[in-house]
């Protein structure tokens, strides 16, 4: 396995242009069925979040998985391939597992330590399954990465500034959010809205101050059964805005969902002053026109706020002790793969030495057919000691150098000196891959 990631993230390409790269899941899915038509491409799977896309493939040739996988992601956002070179990274085999497992620990997430990346990772796997456009080596891959992104939350504090992009945006609301008479507006009905509503809950809030107003009125009446709180047909939305002390915006729209003049009506009161409204845009593609912030009485947080939540905590020895861990699994993983690279080659000698053992054995029997049981045992028991002893150093020695750098040339090298075919090396790692 080879594996290469191509993405784009908050640290390396603007807002604007993750809004134009963000992906649904239809889209998700969509892409990664392009990727693996690619006769340079095996296997993959599409990382999307609120501030990143990351295509992860199996890669049969660099070069050419390289350039079909930029070629993709350019046509999706709509950008020339040099336009997308300028924002977009790439890592590549050893480079693109520690890139993944960083990730999965919260260390490349805006909110550093965020809870939220493990899910949409896991997400990325199962769509990846049911789909059929992952196989034995992302999963692995991908199922490691979760592991290390537990271990990360339960050995360590990296968490502790907020578990997730939902929770970072209410803390920064300030103590609005903690007012009992406050009253909150949630726009959308999907993930984000529905962790958005479970959190809400669960920090005390009286569901009977939780509005939700979504397109399809039945996702929010889900909500409504799930958690006790209200619904409003999306026709109907203006008059609870116009109420709301808090509005938190996760839609997925294509476009604005709240502009300029929708909020300065929404904050106007009769005597002709304005009152407090706080925005929280969770989404990517904003669901709100950044001019709303200059709007007398309102505070808007977006994404670009949430990103420099981060950057004033002091969270080092967390961070410290979370890069340990990964750089530990990242070795491990590698070892692992390595070894499972060797391993086929090894057995695919032994095989050999049992073939041409029992095939002298079945000659001898023919020539020599008066030997008596036990002669016959003791002739097979001395033949295949022989076979063990010849391939004993050779195989020894392969294993030992598998944590090294030449442990897969010494393996090629072990192939072709015995004429291993090539063929039975390949199927015993498939076999290999499917059981594990």
């Amino acid at each position: 396995m080879s594996v290469l990631v191509v993405g784009l993230s908050h640290r390396s390409a603007p807002i604007g242009l993750l809004e134009r790269a963000s992906l649904d899941t239809d889209a998700a899915v969509k892409l990664a069925h392009r990727a693996v038509e690619s006769a340079s491409i095996a296997e993959a799977a599409v990382v999307s979040t609120c501030n990143r896309v990351e295509v992860y493939v199996d890669a049969e040739r660099f070069h050419g998985a390289l350039e079909d996988v930029s070629l993709l992601l350019a046509e999706h956002i709509g950008l020339g391939r040099e336009e997308l070179v300028n924002h977009a990274y790439v890592h590549y085999d050893d480079a693109a597992v520690a890139h993944l497992f960083t990730v999965a620990a919260g260390l490349d997430s805006m909110i550093l330590g965020e809870s939220q990346i493990l899910g949409q990772v896991r997400q990325a796997l199962h769509t990846g399954q049911a789909e059929s456009t992952v196989g034995s080596a992302l999963n692995t891959l991908f199922q490691q990465a979760l592991r290390i992104g537990k271990r990360g939350h339960a050995e360590t504090g990296i968490d502790r500034l907020a578990p997730s992009t939902v929770t970072a945006g209410l803390d920064a609301a300030g103590a609005v959010v903690n007012d009992s008479a406050t009253r909150f507006l949630v726009a959308g009905a999907g993930t984000m809205a529905n962790l958005t509503v479970r959190t809400l809950v669960e920090r005390g809030v009286d569901p009977a101050r939780i509005m939700v107003a979504n397109r399809t009125f039945q996702r929010a009446y889900e909500l409504v059964a799930t958690f006790g709180v209200s619904a409003v047909r999306w026709e109907a939305m203006d008059l609870e805005l116009g109420a709301a002390d808090v509005v938190v915006s996760c839609t997925g729209a294509a476009g604005v969902v709240f502009d300029r003049e929708r909020i300065e009506h929404a904050v106007a009161t009769a005597d002709g002053s304005t009152r407090p409204l706080t925005i929280i845009d969770l989404a990517l593609p904003r669901d709100v026109d950044p001019e709303v912030s200059t709007v007398e009485g309102v505070t808007l947080i977006d994404l670009i706020v949430l990103a420099g939540l981060s950057e004033n905590v002091e969270l080092a020895a967390d961070v410290a002790q979370v890069r340990t861990i990964v750089d530990d699994e990242v070795r491990s993983f590698l070892a692992a793969k390595q070894a499972s690279r060797v391993t086929p080659t090894v057995v695919a000698l032994r095989s050999m030495a049992t073939e041409i053992v029992e095939a002298e054995l079945s000659r001898l029997s023919n020539r020599l057919p008066d030997l008596s049981d036990d002669q016959a045992a003791q002739v097979r028991q001395a033949v295949k000691r022989v076979a063990d002893k010849l391939i004993h150093a050779p195989t020894v020695r392969v294993q030992k150098l598998v944590d090294g750098p030449a442990g897969l040339t010494y393996a090629d090298a072990l192939a072709d000196l015995f004429a291993l075919d090539q063929a039975t090396v390949e199927s015993v790692t498939r076999v290999g891959g499917e059981d594990g």
